[in-house]
């Protein structure tokens, strides 16, 4: 329930510091080595490696700050704390102000529940950032039983410029957690300080905390307007738990150490999007260490290792969430995409496979199976999973449009076009001025050189919608070029390539309305670049025969209609 803020207002509350190398290599012998090599490797967000070529220089150099700064860094990548926390003490003891090292070193502090201790030390100085200490001394304070205190600090930080949902959330949780459920339900429902942006997270613990005031009903209303009838397991789980009137337990921040955790994440589900994807992995990867249970933040930083290309981390990350866990279809959907980024197709499909016959009621499951199998060229397996996933939808819904629209791609490329026309036209039934699908349709009309008019008129509803598509705007040159009206075709065709210069289909296009309207040799440049942008095959051997005896022959030899503009007699 946090508000999206600016990213310089959030990236100023967090204090965020850049977690990048910035001075110059050091030069003791035998240390450039391992230095460089760990600085390659942090520019990749190769954690792994850098964590182990900085410990290397690091045992050559053990007090270096720069050294020290950044293993602490690509071990928190890593997740690995407990190896975190003794190279953030060195970096304090050196007298060195780092935020990471305060950072962990607090995160490490409220994990024992020193409470005392990390008070005391943040009184004498130590700071992480101005949000995140003010929700940190609020849990602490918690922590020491000293639930007056606590609610005061809350609302200090609710107080700050920009801040307010920040503050109230935790203070609503908190409240909770301390089995103040009436006045957890007061903040939440937006009754005592107005309306705050509901999360899937906030939304649960909203419904746990009507669950607990024996106001079931409630809850299930909540929970149905917050999700309607798109629902994974755990929400489905939970609203059947609602259903029967069966008390929920409060669960979702049960200490102050929990409470911690879910600073840590609120910081990070605030970042992701907004600030660099390393930022971001830090806070939550503390969230992790305080709250091993916390799905939530297994499952963000496991999708922020695989935004950096970090495959394996990330797919080890999915690996975490147990089979007994709600959340365990959407680790393992994102386990197999990361697969198949990875490469590892065979493998992405064996658990899409696994999944579906687990989860056969999950429609995204299937749908993300039909996905995989149609990146591949294995269209008819894709088909049968387009056709599971739509099999289970009891009622037309407007999200359904892209399953239609990708079903309709598969049966077109198995050469069964009325399934796929009809695939199509139930996609615009349910989203009637989707450009994807308008482009799609209208250009495969064109190509079929039937239904002209009509394509032209989805085609330029298409680009209305999207001008800045190379594709689609291709689309609409290529469908007045079909219809004769050459000279208007070439404005939207020199368009498209611009937009997609190095286009072997879009160069090879041009070419074509050029040589339609006269302008022979820059019809032939444009032929000459399609080629050197690598055509299939086939293509490619039509172009040089072009390039060879001109459109109007090869279009003879196609026993296809001469060139004839709309406006001869």
């Amino acid at each position: 329930m946090a508000d999206r803020l600016p990213r310089f207002a959030f990236l100023a509350a967090a204090g965020l510091v850049a977690l990048t190398l910035a001075t110059p290599a050091p030069a003791q012998e035998g240390l450039a080595g391992a230095y460089l090599a760990a600085r390659q490797a942090s520019m990749y967000s190769d954690y792994a490696e850098a964590a182990r070529y900085f410990d290397a220089a690091l045992a050559r150099d053990p007090s270096n700050p720069f050294l020290l700064e950044n293993a602490l860094t690509a071990h928190v990548g890593l997740g690995e704390l407990d190896r975190a926390v003794p190279i953030a003490r060195r970096l304090e003891s050196g007298g060195h102000v780092s935020q990471i090292a305060n950072l962990v070193i607090i995160a490490e502090q409220m994990k024992r529940g020193a409470w005392d201790e990390m008070l005391a030390d943040m009184e004498a100085g130590r700071s992480a950032a101005p949000l995140v200490d003010a929700l940190l001394r609020a849990w602490a304070r918690f922590g020491q039983g000293r639930m007056s205190e606590a609610l005061e600090a809350f609302d200090a930080a609710s107080a700050q410029s920009g801040l307010r949902a920040f503050g109230l959330y935790h203070k609503a949780l908190a409240l909770a957690a301390a089995g103040d459920f009436e006045g957890a339900d007061l903040i939440l429902s937006g009754e005592a300080e107005g309306p705050l942006r509901a999360t899937r997270r906030g939304v649960i613990a909203h419904a746990q905390v009507l669950s607990q005031l024996e106001r079931n009903s409630d809850a299930l209303e909540l929970v149905e307007m917050a999700f309607g009838s798109e629902t994974d397991p755990g929400v489905t789980r939970l609203s059947k738990r609602l259903a029967a009137d069966e008390p929920l337990p409060f669960d979702v921040v049960r200490d102050a150490t929990e409470g911690a955790a879910e600073v840590f994440y609120t910081v990070a589900g605030a970042l992701n999007g907004d600030a660099m994807d390393s930022y971001t992995l830090v806070y939550s990867r503390l969230a992790e260490y305080l709250a091993p249970a916390n799905t939530d933040a297994v499952l963000l930083s496991a999708n922020l290792l695989e935004s950096q290309e970090r495959y394996e981390l990330a797919i080890a990350a999915y690996a975490r969430v147990g089979a007994e866990d709600p959340a365990f279809y959407a680790a393992e959907l994102g386990r197999a995409e990361a697969m198949r980024k990875a490469g590892d197709i065979d493998a992405a499909i064996g658990v899409l496979q696994a999944l579906a016959a687990e989860f056969p009621d999950i429609a995204i499951i299937h749908v993300t199976l039909g996905d995989t199998f149609r990146s591949q060229e294995r269209y008819e397996e894709a088909r049968q999973a387009y056709d599971a996933a739509i099999a289970l939808f009891d009622e037309p819904a407007r999200g359904q449009w892209i399953v239609y629209y990708v079903r309709g791609i598969t049966h077109e490329r198995l050469d069964i076009w009325d399934r796929a026309e009809a695939d199509f036209l139930q996609a615009l039934e349910l989203e009637p001025d989707q450009p994807q699908v308008l482009n799609y349709l209208g250009y495969s009309w064109v190509e079929m050189k039937t239904n002209l008019d009509q394509a032209l008129d989805m085609i330029e509803r298409a680009v209305a919608a999207r001008p800045d598509d190379g594709y689609i705007t291709d689309s609409l040159g290529w469908v007045l070029y079909r219809l004769g009206r050459y000279d208007e075709a070439v404005p939207h065709m020199e368009r498209a390539a611009e937009l997609m210069p190095v286009d072997p289909i879009v160069n090879d296009h041009l070419g074509d309305v050029y040589w339609a309207v006269g302008r022979r040799n820059e019809a032939r440049f444009q032929w000459h670049r399609a080629l050197s942008f690598d055509p299939e095959e086939d293509e490619a051997n039509r172009i040089r025969r072009k390039l060879e005896i001109g459109l109007d022959k090869v279009l003879k030899e196609e026993g296809a209609p001469p060139l004839h503009p709309a406006n001869d007699g």
